[in-house]
């Protein structure tokens, strides 16, 4: 996967996608999903902690950039890490225990030019 120009990296983004029916098919209470998210999202940057892309995206606390995304369902969730795996992408794909139930992934910091391409069919979640 190219990455940005040597001299002027982009802006680094933490993209987060999570099963919109959960909420709207499942009747997941938002709080919840919200939770899923959350852990998901702080389990990539843990993973990912000495990525010199994840220092620099904590060394800027006050302008942190996420974009949380929705998948339809478990299996496009599913279908989507598969992919990401495929392609290189470090992520955590978030199973919620006890239940073992996937509810959501986060990748970690990329320049948001270098992962938007795999992402472009997922809408922003609402």
């Amino acid at each position: 996967m190219a990455a940005s120009g040597a001299g002027s990296p982009g802006r680094l983004v933490q993209y987060v996608v999570v099963r919109s029916d959960l909420v709207h098919k499942l009747s997941w209470p938002l709080g919840a999903v919200i939770t899923q998210a959350c852990h998901a999202a702080t389990a990539a940057v843990h993973l990912h902690y000495s990525d010199p892309e994840t220092q620099r995206y904590l060394a800027e606390l006050d302008s942190m950039h996420k974009v949380v995304l929705g998948a339809p369902d478990e299996a496009a969730l599913s279908s989507l890490s598969e992919n990401l795996t495929q392609a290189g992408v470090s992520h955590k794909l978030w199973i919620e225990q006890p239940e073992n139930i996937p509810t959501c992934l986060a990748l970690k910091p990329y320049p948001k030019e270098t992962v938007q391409p795999l992402l472009r069919k997922f809408k922003l979640f609402k």
